[in-house]
């Protein structure tokens, strides 16, 4: 093992090298000294021929990972560093061959630690990553790769895919004589904290959602309406949010005229965005107003997928008969009644897809109460369709995950109201949910919210 320079100038010196057992399997991890006496590590597998990155077959896959202590190791979720770390370790391993370099000496994008506290304190008071290093006298990004190509051609790295979202890393390695064949992004999970600050680095930085790798012809982002793109990537993760609602109204807030009308608000991608959403979550619960007044199927039918269970909550049994979630069979549905309720069906001669289930009090269902019962009945993932009351209460109560809001450009003047939240007397006091997305339908904008709790 040499400790000499790798090359003239920008030198870097291998000192070390041992095993590193993880939770994503065991790397060879090499330390290495740079000339400004810095210190980094790659974590590598699969790295034997004498060129791994030049023979036959697709080229390694590569992180390169810049050092931030409040990510990586303190599990902040003001950034997505530590995720992308661990979701890089996770894909290198998957494939077997390919290494993560742990650049130290990049906190903050290369401002130090101090100063990024710093730059959080000016985040907090409202400006963005970008600004609040500018703001404190840096680069929006003081990073160099110079070490970084050096420890990738000690690895013998010279061909690689690199995992990243961010399109001048690949350029900055590109001009060090690093050949990037393909370059994707790693799927991490959106916390209200770090919404902005990814926001930040597609708009003002240059980063991607959706990268090609033309190693392997892999597109990263779906179309929006495919169940594997971005858009919903995350509805299904282990720790995916586990309670979404949607709406879908005019831009002065209705979801329908004074006298009930709601064909249609939104626009006909909506209602296929719709039918994705119940595609992705074991249950869709609406309240008895709105399937008395839509008669809705409440089923899978514009994409492919299994209908989720039909839950209608309804404590004063309104639900008719001849309702067709009561009728046509083509999902299992819960009838959820009120303790007083005396519905005008039959209760004893209901189709076999129909349950009913008493409550215990009569009123309003208390939503943490409801998903309690789903929950002991293994429904775990809900999506609240309506109405607006229903969904405005559940998100008052602070059971609602996340919200896909989507706003047609119509203007009804009345009716019945969307999306509200409790009145205010000072706008400071109004309530501010985070933006996790947004995107356009047509005519119509879907904006994702995860709301205040």
């Amino acid at each position: 093992m040499s400790a000499e320079p790798l090359t003239p100038g920008p030198a870097v010196t291998r000192l070390a090298e041992t095993v590193l057992p993880t939770r994503h399997g065991v790397f060879t991890m090499t330390a290495y000294r740079d000339d400004g006496g810095t210190e980094h590590v790659a974590l590598s597998m699969g790295l034997g021929d004498p060129e791994p990155g030049s023979g036959p077959g697709p080229a390694p896959l590569v992180r390169v990972h810049s050092e931030c202590l409040t990510g990586d190791a303190l599990g902040s979720h003001r950034c997505d560093c530590g995720d992308q770390l661990q979701q890089a370790l996770a894909q290198v391993a998957e494939e077997g061959r390919g290494a993560v370099v742990y650049l130290r000496g990049h906190e903050g994008r290369g401002i130090g630690l101090v100063e990024k506290v710093r730059a959080y304190a000016l985040q907090d008071a409202g400006v963005d990553t970008v600004e609040a290093n500018l703001r404190l006298g840096h680069p929006a990004d003081a990073r160099s790769y110079d070490h970084c190509a050096l420890i990738l051609e000690d690895l013998g790295l010279r061909r690689v895919r690199l995992l990243t979202s961010n399109p001048a890393k690949e350029e900055a390695l590109l001009a060090l004589g690093v050949e990037v064949v393909g370059r994707q992004g790693l799927s991490v999970p959106v916390y209200p904290e770090n919404a902005r600050y990814l926001r930040t680095k597609r708009e003002r930085m240059g980063h991607d959602d959706a990268v090609q790798d033309d190693a392997d012809g892999v597109n990263a982002d779906e179309a929006p309406d495919d169940p594997a793109g971005a858009r919903y990537a995350d509805l299904t993760a282990p720790d995916g949010p586990r309670v979404i609602a949607q709406l879908g109204q005019s831009l002065d807030g209705y979801i329908a005229t004074r006298t009930g009308d709601a064909t249609f608000v939104t626009g006909e991608q909506d209602r296929t965005h719709l039918h994705r959403l119940r595609s992705l979550v074991d249950a869709v619960v609406v309240g008895a107003a709105t399937a008395v007044a839509d008669d809705p199927q409440l089923t899978v039918r514009a994409v492919t997928g299994t209908n989720p269970v039909r839950v209608v909550l309804d404590p004063q049994g309104l639900l008719p008969a001849a309702a067709r979630v009561l009728t046509d069979g083509a999902a299992p549905t819960l009838w959820v009644l009120g303790a007083g309720a005396r519905p005008a069906a039959d209760l004893d001669g209901l189709a076999e897809h129909v349950t009913v289930l008493r409550w215990e009090t009569e009123g309003p269902m208390d939503p943490a109460q409801v998903l309690a019962r789903l929950r002991g009945r293994g429904i775990d993932r809900v999506l609240v369709e309506g109405g607006g009351r229903l969904v405005s209460a559940w998100v008052e109560a602070g059971e609602v995950d996340r919200v896909y809001l989507t706003t047609a450009p119509v203007l009804i003047g009345d009716g019945v109201p969307g999306l509200r939240a409790p009145s205010v007397d000072r706008l400071c006091d109004a309530a501010r949910p985070v933006v996790l997305d947004r995107w356009y339908l047509g005519d119509d904008t879907v904006t994702v919210l995860a709301p205040p709790r």
